[in-house]
């Protein structure tokens, strides 16, 4: 909901003495301090301290919580029974029969015209592992930052369903940064406490090869007979699968060729990861993005950035654990064999496909450890390939123009994380104790009429109010009520000029690594009818933690795009003049995307 009819010149309040200047713009830009090329750990973040997370937990009932540790000899106990069990299960005559009648493995005529595994069906495979491990990485890597899932939409500590870390302190203004955990080095990509915006970097760029790789796979697989082995051809592959694991779990493995046809527990498996668990990570992935929930409404309301967030870790956990088991069996049912299958694309025993396979692990293993040094020497070099392999996606997934009305005084989150570095300068304390008597909201740069306004002023311009999403880019999110003036009703009044195609903010507060807040945002956003000033929140001013007196709402961006204790809005021809030139503070210090819709 808003009110979005542009002021009349009449309705405008007088205007507050002058204040903008040539000097005042000199004097913002020289507040800013420039990122460096490479990344110095011991101060990175604003030398963030290590934190250590805790191990897995999972919630059970409204109160307790299970140390998912605790599997590894539960499991491992579960897994001595089932051989036991398994054993005892071979010497009886029904069993006997049952796996006579179901040996594991259905050789039917349409699996048999796939024999084999051509070579493009070996470098899917390597690739496959290639790009999946890099995304694994950075997946943790971006899970530190927030390390709780949840299956509501709100992020309201105590609500979540897991965690890595401890619970929520009572710190009213405790911080979704202050929140987040260490990794260790070659667990996460790049390893850095904090370091969400090289790791999406590297996990966007890995999806969408991963994806192009599979998309190729895809096509190959049907324009082939080999879609035959993945496609189950009877009901009895269930009682196969059944009788193959009778099989492996008593340890007298059952005879099969998987050169010609899977038996029925890899047929399952393969089948599941192939058609359901691959196309579930890409959909749950394209369902954290703030632009296609914003999109796609009636989707979104359903399945939420949170629930999208933790099905995503879900089918993450089956990804482990299928590599595991994976792995594990090719390893224990015949190595040269399985190995010659994959890599060599012959069936026999000799050392070729070992040989083949020792190459490719090395290559994986110097990749995997050369990855962190690499990105802590160049992270422009990262930010610029990411850049250039997602930015274009990114700007066609942008929804053009948003419509309001989405949510509604229900759906308002209980709780609303802080975040960002809060401003402890002796101007801002003299504000805040003042109630901002004195603040003004100054608006230069490439307009026709530059402008100085009082909190009062901002309040006497046309009310816009709007209940919309927040997304984090550390992965929380949350719902509230904004309210204030749109940006349209701003542009009304200082009256952009052509050459204008960027707007900054300047913020009272500074980031991480000193020097003034800022970010830019192109100008055609400006106009959408969910971009505003807001100054009040739930219905209440904005408080110090929420960026009080003003802050930014921009619903195509993610939030620390949203600059909160605003003192200044200058339009610009390009960001490339301000600061770095990377268009805004965590793009010039901490490298994220000045664009980050997905």
């Amino acid at each position: 909901m808003g009110a979005d009819a542009g002021p009349a010149p009449e309705d405008l309040p007088a205007p507050a003495p002058a204040g903008v200047s040539p000097d005042t713009v000199r004097d913002w830009r020289w507040q800013l301090t420039p990122g460096e090329d490479q990344v110095n750990t011991a101060t990175w973040a604003g030398s963030v301290p290590h934190v250590n997370g805790i191990a897995p937990r999972v919630r059970v009932g409204r109160g307790k919580w299970f140390n998912l540790l605790w599997l590894l000899p539960i499991g491992l106990v579960l897994l001595l029974v089932a051989v036991a069990v398994a054993k005892g299960l071979r010497g009886d005559p029904v069993v006997q029969r049952f796996i006579a009648r179901y040996p594991g493995t259905l050789y039917s005529a349409r699996a048999r015209a796939a024999t084999g595994f051509p070579a493009w069906l070996r470098w899917q495979h390597f690739f496959n592992l290639f790009f999946m491990l890099f995304m694994i990485r950075s997946g943790t890597q971006i899970l530190s930052d927030h390390p709780r899932l949840y299956w509501t939409r709100h992020s309201t500590p105590g609500r979540d369903w897991f965690r890595i870390q401890k619970p929520v302190p009572a710190d009213p203004l405790w911080t979704a940064k202050q929140d987040s955990i260490s990794l260790p080095g070659q667990v996460g990509l790049p390893g850095l406490r904090h370091s969400i915006g090289l790791a999406r970097w590297w996990h966007l760029s890995m999806d969408l090869l991963w994806l192009v790789n599979g998309i190729v796979f895809y096509v190959l697989l049907f324009a082939t007979s080999q879609w035959q082995r993945l496609v189950p051809a009877s009901w009895s592959v269930f009682p196969d699968a059944l009788s193959v694991l009778i099989q492996y779990l008593s340890l007298n493995w059952p005879v099969e060729n998987t050169w010609v046809a899977y038996n029925g527990l890899q047929l399952i498996a393969y089948f599941v990861t192939v058609f359901v668990a691959a196309p579930l990570a890409l959909i749950t992935g394209l369902g954290m993005s703030p632009a296609l929930s914003a999109r796609f409404k009636r989707l979104s309301k359903v399945l939420s950035i949170q629930f999208a967030r933790s099905v995503h870790f879900l089918v993450l956990v089956y990804f482990l654990v299928f590599i595991v088991v994976h792995v594990s069996l090719v390893f224990a049912t015949g190595l040269l064999v399985n190995l010659n299958h994959v890599y060599a694309g012959r069936t026999d025993n000799s050392w070729d496909g070992f040989w083949l396979f020792a190459v490719s692990m090395a290559v994986i293993i110097v990749a995997w450890v050369a990855a962190t040094p690499f990105t802590i020497r160049h992270p422009r070099l990262v930010q610029r390939a990411g850049q250039a392999i997602v930015g274009p996606l990114q700007h066609l997934f942008e929804h053009v123009d948003p419509k309001p009305g989405e949510y509604g005084e229900k759906d308002i989150s209980p709780y609303f994380w802080h975040n960002g570095q809060y401003p402890d300068s002796d101007e801002y304390k003299a504000l805040f104790d003042g109630h901002f008597a004195g603040w003004r909201l100054r608006i230069h740069g490439l307009v026709e009429h530059p402008a100085d306004l009082s909190l009062a002023q901002l309040r006497a311009l046309p009310h816009h109010e709007q209940i919309t999403q927040h997304f984090c880019i550390q992965g929380w999110s949350g719902v509230a009520k904004w309210g204030g003036v749109s940006m349209q009703t701003i542009m009304d009044l200082v009256r952009p000029q052509p050459e204008a195609r960027w707007v900054v903010f300047y913020s009272l507060g500074e980031g991480a690594d000193k020097g003034v807040y800022y970010d830019a945002h192109p100008i055609g956003h400006m106009g959408h009818h969910l971009t505003m000033l807001a100054y009040d929140m739930n219905g209440e001013p904005l408080s110090f933690g929420h960026g009080a007196p003003l802050r930014l709402r921009n619903e195509n961006e993610l939030g620390f795009k949203q600059v909160k204790w605003i003192k200044g809005i200058e339009f610009v021809t390009h960001y490339s003049e301000i600061g770095s030139g990377y268009g805004g503070y965590n793009e010039d210090h901490e490298f994220f995307g000045y664009r980050q819709s997905i």
